[in-house]
C-alpha cells in the first residue's frame, strides 16, 4: 500500500563481475520488503530501464504513474526514471548529500542545519531554516540550494536498500547462480521470521505503529485544542507551536498527519477534547491510516517465496543454444570483500574511540591508578628473530649474522691451532 520504492546498486566480489539492482519497500512495521532483484553486467541507463520496465509489467506501472522513487544518484537511474515514468516523484538519499557537503563543510552544524531542512513539513518551517543557513554560512546555502528540495525533502534516507545490501554481503561473493539461490533462500526465510513475529503480536496496530502513536499521545498532554463550532479545533502548545486540525477531512496544517498517516500530537490533542466533551468519537486507532493495521501488515506477507527441488533433479532443456558462462576477470589482487565505509562512519567511529580513551583516562585518574602510554618505535633498536643482531627484522635479514658467527668460529679454530 506504500506507493514508495528505494533503488540501489551493490558491487559482485567474486571472480564473476557485475552488479546486483535491487528494488526494495516497506512493509506496514516500517521493516523491509524486497520487491525484485537482477545482477547485470554494469550499471548504466540501458541496465536500469530494463529492469524498471520488468517491475513496472509486474506492479502493473504505467508512464502516468505517481511513485515515489529513492535512490542514491546511480549512475543512470535518473535518466531511466524521466524516460519510462515521468510523473513519478524522484527523491535522493539525504546521508549521500551530506556526505559530499563534508567535502567542504565538515563542522557538526552543517549537519544540523540539512537535517532540520529536509525534516520540515511546511514551507514556512524550510524557508526560515535556508535562511539560517545562510547567515550562518552563505556558500553552503548557495550549493545546497543547487539541488531542488522536491528530491530530498520529506522522504530522507535510503536505508531500506542498504540493509539488504548488507544481508546479501555474503552472497555477493559467489557465481551467479548461487548467488541467485543466496538471495532467492534470504527471501524464504525472511518471511518466515516475520511471520513468527507476526503471531507474537496483540492489538489492532503493528508494533512500531503502536509505539509512534503512545510518543504522540505523551506529546499531545501539553496541547490545548478550542473547537470553533464547526468541524475545526485550534491546538495550542508551547513553543508557539499552533495548527488546525479539520477533522472531517482528518489533517492537520503541519502535515505530519497526512505524511505518515499517524495522527500528530495536534490531531491527538483534539480527539482528548472530543471525548472530554462527550462527543461520539471512534478508538483513537480508527484514525491511523489502515496501512498500520496488523491484518494489513499479515496480508503482505501472505505470498511465500517457493521452495525448488535440487539441480540433479531440474530437467534438460531443449534450446539448442548453449548459454556460455560469462568471461572471467582475474583480479590483480585478492577481492575486496568488506564494504568501503564512508567518511562519514569512519569519522564516528574516531569520535567513538576517541570518547572510549577519554572514558578510560578518567577513570584511571580517579582511581588513582598510574596511566600506561604506548611507546613509540622511533629511535628503537629492533632485534632480528633469526640471527638475533640488532639493526633489522626477520623479514629483511639476509643472513648478516650467519656470516658474523661464520667468521667468529674461523678466528676461534685459528686461535686455537
Amino acid at each position: 500500500m506504500r506507493d514508495l520504492l528505494g533503488l540501489d546498486g551493490a558491487f559482485m566480489k567474486g571472480h564473476c563481475h557485475g552488479q546486483i539492482l535491487t528494488v526494495v519497500s516497506l512493509d506496514s512495521n516500517n521493516g523491509i520488503y524486497p520487491l525484485a532483484y537482477t545482477i547485470v553486467e554494469s550499471e548504466n541507463t540501458a541496465s536500469w530501464k530494463r529492469f524498471l520496465e520488468c517491475l513496472g509489467d509486474d506492479l502493473e506501472m504505467g508512464s502516468n504513474s505517481n511513485f515515489t522513487f529513492i535512490s542514491d544518484r546511480q549512475k543512470g537511474v535518473i535518466p531511466a526514471i524521466a524516460q519510462l515514468y515521468p510523473n513519478a516523484e524522484h527523491r535522493y538519499c539525504l546521508r549521500h548529500i551530506h556526505e559530499n557537503m563534508r567535502k567542504q563543510w565538515r563542522a557538526r552544524e552543517y549537519k544540523e542545519f540539512i537535517w532540520r531542512c529536509a525534516t520540515a513539513t511546511t514551507i514556512q518551517e524550510f524557508q526560515s531554516t535556508m535562511r539560517e543557513l545562510a547567515e550562518y554560512e552563505r556558500a553552503t546555502h548557495d550549493w545546497l540550494n543547487q539541488i531542488p528540495p522536491m528530491h530530498w525533502v520529506d522522504v530522507l534516507l535510503n536505508n531500506m536498500c542498504e540493509v539488504l545490501n548488507g544481508k546479501l554481503e555474503k552472497g555477493r561473493d559467489k557465481p551467479i547462480i548461487t548467488c541467485l539461490e543466496f538471495i532467492r533462500e534470504y527471501l524464504m526465510k525472511r518471511i518466515c521470521n516475520v511471520v513468527k513475529e507476526q503471531r507474537k503480536c496483540q492489538g489492532p496496530l503493528t508494533p512500531t505503529a503502536t509505539k509512534l502513536l503512545k510518543k504522540n499521545e505523551l506529546q499531545a498532554a501539553e496541547y490545548i485544542a478550542r473547537w470553533n463550532g464547526g468541524g475545526k479545533y485550534q491546538v495550542a502548545g508551547p513553543w508557539n507551536d499552533q495548527h488546525v486540525v479539520d477533522i472531517n477531512h482528518m489533517a492537520c496544517t503541519c502535515r505530519k498527519w497526512e505524511l505518515t498517516g499517524i495522527p500528530c500530537r495536534h490531531a491527538i490533542a483534539t480527539w482528548s477534547e472530543m471525548t472530554d466533551n462527550g462527543e461520539r468519537v471512534r478508538e483513537l486507532y480508527t484514525w491511523v491510516h489502515k496501512l498500520y493495521l496488523l491484518d494489513t501488515w499479515k496480508a503482505v506477507y501472505d505470498f511465500k517465496v517457493e521452495p525448488i527441488k535440487g539441480r540433479s533433479m531440474s530437467p534438460k532443456s531443449d534450446c539448442p543454444t548453449r548459454i556460455i558462462p560469462p568471461p572471467h576477470h582475474k583480479m590483480s589482487s585478492r577481492p575486496k570483500k568488506k564494504r568501503r565505509r564512508s567518511m562519514e562512519e569512519r569519522m564516528s567511529q574516531k569520535e567513538k574511540s576517541s570518547q572510549i580513551e577519554s572514558v578510560i583516562a578518567s577513570q584511571s585518574k580517579t582511581q588513582g591508578s598510574k596511566e600506561v602510554e604506548k611507546l613509540s618505535r622511533k629511535f628503537g633498536s629492533v632485534t632480528c628473530g633469526k640471527c638475533k643482531q640488532k639493526g633489522h627484522n626477520k623479514r629483511t635479514c639476509k643472513g648478516q649474522g650467519a656470516g658474523q658467527q661464520e667468521r667468529g668460529g674461523a678466528n676461534e679454530g685459528h686461535g686455537q691451532e
